[in-house]
C-alpha cells in the first residue's frame, strides 16, 4: 500500500509497505478514508519532535472504515465508519481512569500514531486499543465534518475544557491557525461575555471575521493596548495556540492578575518563564497535549449541529497528492487552513 513516510530529519517520502494486520487482540486495522496534514507533522519533518521514529508512517487525523479487529475488541466491528483518536490510551491506568489520557503509561500511550507508530497517511491503519482509540461517526456526520475529531478538535475542545470559563470571562486567543480556530469553536460553547482573536495573517483576521462573527479581531501590535483597556486590566483567560518566537510572553502579559494560561503550542525552542518579571500577578499556567478523551461528545455535538469545522477544510487532494499538499500547507500559501486527503 502507498504510505507517506518520515525518512529522516526534513524528509518526507511516499513509499510502498505492506498492509497492517492486527497484531494484538486489541487492535483494529482501519481502511483510511480521508486523511488531512497537521502542523505537528511538519514539527517531525523538521525534528522538532524527538520522539519520532524515522521509517514511521506519518499522519494521525483521519477517518475511515474498520476492516478488522482483534478478540478483544468489541466498541467497533469491521464496516463501521470511525473517528481515529490522535491518542493511544489504555483506559486501565491510573492517568487513563482519571482523564488525563496522554499521560498513559503504556509503552504507546500518548501521541503514537504517526509519531512512534505507523499513522494514517496511508492506505490502511493498524489502531491499537480500538476500544479507547475510535468513535463510531453517526450516519448523519459525513467524513469531512468528523475529519478533526481525533485530534485538532479534540484538542481545541480540550483547551476550552480545562480553561475553566465563566460566563462572564473575556477570553483571548491567541494564534487563529486551524488549532486557534477549532479552539474559537469550542470556546464558543461555553458562552463567554467576550472573545478576542490576535493573529498577525490578514487572511486570517478576515477568516475569523467571516466565519466567527462574535469574536473581536487584533494584531499582535495591538494586542497590549486592548489588554490593557480590559476592565480586570487583562484577559481572564488566555489561550495560547500560535507557538511563535514572542507569543508565550504575549500570553502571560496579556493575562489580568490570577488568570489562568493555557498553553496550546508546540514550540521549536525552549519558552522562558520570567518569574521576576511575573512576579504578583499569581497565573495559573496549564499546559499540553491534550487529552484526547471527548471525541464521542464532539461528534455529538456536531450531530446536533453544534460544532461545523467544514469551512477549515480549503483545499482537497489525493494520497497520490499528498506532497502537494504538504507544500501549500507549509507555506501557507494559496489561503489555506487545513486540507483534506482522499485515501
Amino acid at each position: 500500500m502507498k504510505a507517506y513516510t518520515y525518512v529522516g530529519k526534513g524528509r518526507f517520502e511516499m513509499t510502498e509497505k505492506a498492509r497492517p494486520v492486527v497484531s494484538d487482540p486489541k487492535d483494529a486495522v482501519v481502511r483510511v478514508t480521508l486523511g488531512s496534514i497537521c502542523t505537528s507533522d511538519l514539527h517531525i519533518k523538521h525534528g522538532s519532535v524527538p520522539r519520532a521514529v524515522p521509517g514511521i508512517t506519518v499522519g494521525h487525523e483521519m477517518v475511515g472504515v474498520v476492516e478488522s479487529v482483534g478478540a478483544a475488541v468489541s466498541k467497533v466491528k469491521p464496516g463501521d465508519r470511525v473517528t481515529v483518536n490522535v491518542e493511544t490510551f489504555c483506559g486501565e491506568c491510573f492517568f487513563c481512569q482519571n482523564g488525563y489520557v496522554n499521560n498513559c503509561t503504556d509503552p504507546h500511550g500518548g501521541w503514537a500514531l504517526g509519531c512512534r507508530i505507523d499513522g494514517g497517511q496511508a492506505e490502511y491503519v493498524r489502531v491499537p486499543y480500538a476500544d479507547q482509540g475510535l468513535d463510531i461517526i453517526p450516519d448523519s456526520v459525513t467524513d469531512e465534518q468528523a475529519l478533526f475529531v481525533g485530534d485538532v478538535l479534540a484538542t481545541g475542545f480540550w483547551a476550552a475544557r480545562i480553561s475553566e470559563i465563566k460566563p462572564d470571562d473575556t477570553v483571548l486567543i491567541i494564534g487563529a491557525g486551524p488549532t486557534g480556530l477549532c479552539t474559537l469553536t469550542c470556546v464558543a460553547l461555553k458562552s463567554p461575555r467576550r472573545v478576542i482573536v490576535c493573529e498577525k495573517s490578514s487572511e486570517r483576521q478576515d477568516f475569523v471575521r467571516k466565519h466567527y462573527p462574535f469574536a473581536e479581531v487584533v494584531t499582535p501590535q495591538d494586542c497590549p493596548e486592548v489588554m490593557r483597556a480590559c476592565e480586570r486590566g487583562g484577559a481572564d483567560v488566555v489561550i495560547e495556540v500560535a507557538g511563535a518566537e514572542d507569543t508565550f510572553r504575549l500570553a502571560w502579559e496579556s493575562a489580568r492578575p490570577n488568570a489562568i494560561v493555557t498553553v496550546v503550542a508546540l514550540y521549536d525552542s525552549p519558552q522562558v518563564l520570567p518569574l521576576p518579571d511575573m512576579y504578583g500577578k499569581n497565573l495559573i499556567f496549564k499546559t499540553g497535549g491534550v487529552d484526547g478523551c471527548d471525541c464521542a461528545e464532539i461528534l455529538s455535538l456536531i450531530e446536533d449541529g453544534l460544532i461545523d469545522t467544514t469551512p477549515l477544510i480549503t483545499h482537497r487532494f489525493t494520497l497520490s497528492e499528498i506532497e502537494q499538499a504538504y507544500h501549500i500547507f507549509e507555506n501557507k500559501l494559496d489561503g489555506v487552513i487545513k486540507v483534506a486527503v482522499e485515501c
